[in-house]
């Protein structure tokens, strides 16, 4: 029962912030210079403005308005794209956009754990040796990058200077796996070389700490390997600060995918974002930001 409330109480904070988050990107929306119907058909007659007003809500006020988009993203109506006279259900952007940004995020986080986990051990186990105070030191000196200028500097040297991989696109790993993989190469270490410094960190504090602790000193005693007692009785218990963390970078990498994927023009949500804002495509830009907003909360809140 006390599961229930407390799975209950999570869901009601969730819907509780996504539905503020999303009201006031609305309001921020409405303070745009301009009116949104002539920005999304600028050269339609008044006749199919004052349409488009009624069907997206925009003729009925502020509250009017979010309800209107409220209750039909709540029954799977994104909204539409309106170009060049006709319009694109934003549910189908979605579907296309959707796996590369999922698949950015993934292989970030995996990459960012499989270097950060050795790493954060070796450092703890050498504390205050060269290579602890090299490695911090790169570290340190790898977090204060933004992840932007890491994307630009890789895609400089290894793409147009080298010419190791392709700067921009992406493919798909069910069409082409050898290609999506060398595609998303620099993109992907863009986003973990930050989270790999941020994850080492962590992980070397709490080892050091654990280390400390008397079972270890007993189990070395009784003459256990040192890789056995890392991994099998330091590495557990030190880890909960390191998978945590990792959990509430997940909707962290939400955001930073939106600058890397235009980067590396890689269409997935922040490539769809940035065009909807260019293009002032209102209704669209609201559900595609709602999508991230929802997705980092989620994430936080398990």
């Amino acid at each position: 029962m006390e599961t229930i409330r407390m799975i209950f109480k999570r869901i009601v904070l969730l819907s509780t912030v996504v539905v503020i988050a999303t009201f006031l990107l609305s309001l921020l929306m409405r303070l745009l210079p301009g009116d949104p119907a002539a920005v999304l058909v600028p050269n339609a007659p008044e006749e199919l403005r004052a349409l488009i007003r009624e069907e997206t809500g925009l003729s009925k006020g502020v509250f009017g308005y979010y309800w209107q988009w409220l209750s039909g993203m709540l029954q799977g109506d994104f909204g539409k794209y309106y170009l060049n006279g006709g319009y694109r259900p934003v549910s189908e952007v979605l579907k296309q956009c959707l796996p590369p940004s999922l698949f950015l995020i993934l292989y970030a986080q995996i990459v960012a754990l499989a270097l950060s986990i050795p790493l954060g051990l070796i450092s703890a186990y050498k504390e205050n040796s060269r290579f602890d105070r090299i490695t911090s030191s790169i570290l340190f000196t790898a977090v204060s990058i933004p992840a932007f200028a890491s994307g630009i500097i890789l895609s400089l040297i290894f793409a147009v200077q080298l010419g190791w991989v392709d700067p921009i696109g992406y493919e798909s790993p069910f069409g082409n796996p050898v290609e999506h993989f060398k595609l998303m190469i620099l993109p992907v270490t863009s986003l973990a070389i930050g989270l790999t410094s941020s994850y080492t960190r962590l992980l070397r504090t709490d080892v050091i700490a654990t280390l400390k602790e008397d079972y270890v000193t007993m189990a070395a005693s009784k003459g256990l390997s040192d890789r056995r007692i890392l991994w099998r009785h330091v590495f557990r218990p030190s880890s909960i600060t390191l998978m945590t963390s990792a959990a509430l970078n997940m909707g962290g990498l939400i955001g930073g995918a939106v600058v890397i994927e235009n980067i590396f023009s890689i269409q997935g949500i922040g490539f769809e974002i940035i065009y909807a804002l260019g293009t002032r495509q209102y209704v669209a830009l609201q559900s595609l930001i709602a999508l991230v907003a929802v997705g980092y909360v989620f994430f936080n809140v398990v």
